[in-house]
């Protein structure tokens, strides 16, 4: 049976991240069955309060005790995430399954390598003894982003822990049906749905295979102007801006939209790339606003700052770009196959228009 989280755990959580590592708890059922691994995050408010700095622990719990606004929906947000944590480890010790549960402290620091990514050049944690047959993250769509570089062809799939505070579109358990949707994703009766994911070169180095939702190229500093050459069928073109969203259609409804991107559909192919706040002289045109790129194109960056960043699904994984590095994306071979989400699923022009984007 899975330990218990008040006996086994709720001591744990609450000292200091260093004293107890990355990991805040393991938990192992050893019994015969499909091996499944479950990542969950840590609540916000967690985090906050696990954090040895006295003066904004002291602070998160006087705004706490003061029903301050800035910490409403996250005291909201952990009751719900703490709940749901409690319904999956119910659901796991009476499935006939063996599962593990790794709990994060944040979102960086899933050290479980599931399926060994190409050489990137990064050391990587050597992969579980067994590799399981289901992947399931307790968190929203954040914590399945986080997973989803850890894992190559296994399915993942997704439980909204905190649904009334979060969209998890991605996800398709929730708070209050764990049962259900475990059932039958061990049984194989939820849809799986590729999701196509982009590879990115730096020069000749491979720096990733696994982005699922975009890279942002810019300047280390937020006001300073991102400087580089652009070039995409043949169009060359330097450009100045805040930096450029460039990624694969799962994150079109994200950054890419805000920008002024197009939504693709689900399951398309295409990258998308939309440049920030572009400078452009008076009376010219910018040839390169935005595009698609098609399977087997590559969109090609020749950096021209002395200080950029390359900002890989959000601000966890950064790499350091300078001037004359010679940046290329174009869609990998190594697609995320999601569990229980279908290409129709709250993606159709109808749901689209009513979240007020534009569909491709």
């Amino acid at each position: 049976m899975v330990r218990s989280r008040r006996a086994a755990g709720r001591e744990d959580r609450a000292r200091p991240a260093e004293a107890r590592g990355a990991k805040a708890r393991d938990d192992e059922v050893s019994v015969a069955g499909p091996h499944v691994l479950v990542l969950a995050k840590k609540s916000a408010l967690r985090m906050h309060l696990d954090r040895q700095d006295e003066t904004r622990h002291g602070r998160v719990e006087r705004l706490l005790r003061e029903n301050d606004p800035t910490v409403h929906r996250m005291a909201g947000s952990h009751a719900q995430h703490e709940a749901c944590l409690e319904e999956v480890e119910a659901v796991l010790a009476g499935l006939g399954c063996e599962a593990k549960l790794v709990t994060a402290a944040a979102l960086d620091e899933f050290r479980v390598v599931i399926d060994p990514p190409q050489a990137t050049g990064r050391a990587a944690t050597a992969p579980p003894a067994r590799k399981p047959d289901l992947v399931v993250t307790i968190g929203g769509d954040g914590t399945l982003l986080a997973a989803s570089h850890a894992i190559g062809d296994t399915p993942i799939l997704g439980i909204n822990s905190a649904p009334d505070f979060s969209v998890g579109f991605f996800c398709s358990g929730r708070l209050g049906n764990v049962r259900e949707t475990l059932e039958k994703a061990l049984a194989g009766e939820l849809p799986i749905t590729s999701l196509t994911r982009m590879k990115v070169e730096r020069d000749d180095q491979l720096l990733t295979t696994r982005v699922l939702n975009e890279v942002l190229v810019c300047c280390a500093s937020p006001a300073a102007t991102t400087r580089y050459i652009l070039e995409h069928r043949g169009v060359v073109e330097e450009q100045k801006s805040s930096g450029i969203w460039i990624g694969p259609a799962a994150g079109s409804t994200a950054a890419q939209r805000s920008a002024g991107g197009r939504v693709l559909p689900l399951t398309s192919d295409k990258l998308q790339f939309v440049v920030r706040e572009a400078y452009t002289p008076a009376g010219q045109i910018l040839r390169l606003p935005r595009g698609l790129v098609a399977r087997g194109e590559s969109l090609s960056v020749r950096v021209k700052m002395t200080d950029g960043r390359l900002f890989v699904d959000g601000p966890h994984e950064v790499h350091t770009v300078t001037i004359g590095d010679h940046l290329h994306f174009s869609a990998s071979d190594e697609p995320l196959r999601l569990v229980g989400v279908t290409r129709r699923r709250g993606w159709t022009a109808r749901s689209a228009a009513r979240r007020g984007y534009r569909r491709a």
